[in-house]
């Protein structure tokens, strides 16, 4: 019978070792949150050069219109928030309710807005400024969902469509906010309709397109 002939355990485990790369450990969520705000944040800083001062701080006066950038505001913080910790396998699904405060606050300040646009006889909708709104909302929403992809795919996520869809509110949201020195005073039941569209279409475009991507990874 042929003697076998057998490595040492040493060796064996030196050879499967010896191209392994040091992996780079995962910043927390909150920090990755933190630098996603902060390129968006750059974008705003970028647009406030073309705002009207004026018009914002007469816009920002309005105290529905105030709750609602506000509510716009925590809602990317915290959908960003939850895309980054859902991205990470073994974290629970029930982060994704975390914008769910904010986003409320953000919708009921808009719905406020809009009945008071409504009892006002001085408020006029035009189709012109719907369409640049979704023009804006979206324009600003895809780089920052790119951004946001790019930033999820290291994680190798789980729920790749759940943590994409976050990612997508965290954008459109982010760019609602960004939009507020822009947007007329009056936030007509139109304005919503195409908002809340928009919104919902970064929303699911992410969900698909991006957790296509964030699977991939």
């Amino acid at each position: 019978m042929a003697a076998r002939h057998t490595r040492p355990v040493d060796d064996l485990v030196g050879d499967l070792v010896q191209d392994l790369r040091p992996i780079r450990p995962l910043l927390p969520a909150g920090a990755r949150a933190l630098t996603w705000l902060a390129a968006a944040a750059l974008i705003g800083l970028a647009l406030a050069c073309i705002a009207e001062t004026a018009d914002l701080r007469q816009r920002l006066a309005t105290p529905d219109l105030r709750m609602a950038a506000l509510g716009a505001l925590l809602t990317a913080g915290t959908a960003a928030y939850a895309a980054f910790v859902t991205s990470v396998p073994g974290r629970p699904a029930a982060w994704a309710l975390l914008p769910l405060p904010a986003a409320t606050l953000w919708i009921g300040a808009s719905g406020l807005g809009c009945l008071r646009a409504a009892l006002d006889p001085a408020a006029e909708a035009h189709a012109q400024t719907g369409l640049g709104c979704f023009g804006f909302l979206t324009a600003v929403s895809l780089p920052l969902s790119v951004l946001l992809v790019v930033m999820l795919r290291r994680a190798c996520p789980l729920r790749p469509n759940l943590t994409a869809a976050l990612g997508g509110l965290a954008a459109a949201a982010a760019a609602a906010t960004l939009l507020v020195p822009f947007h007329p005073e009056e936030a007509t039941a139109t304005d919503i309709a195409i908002h809340g569209a928009t919104v919902l279409a970064v929303i699911a475009l992410n969900g698909l397109a991006g957790g296509r991507l964030l699977a991939r990874g």
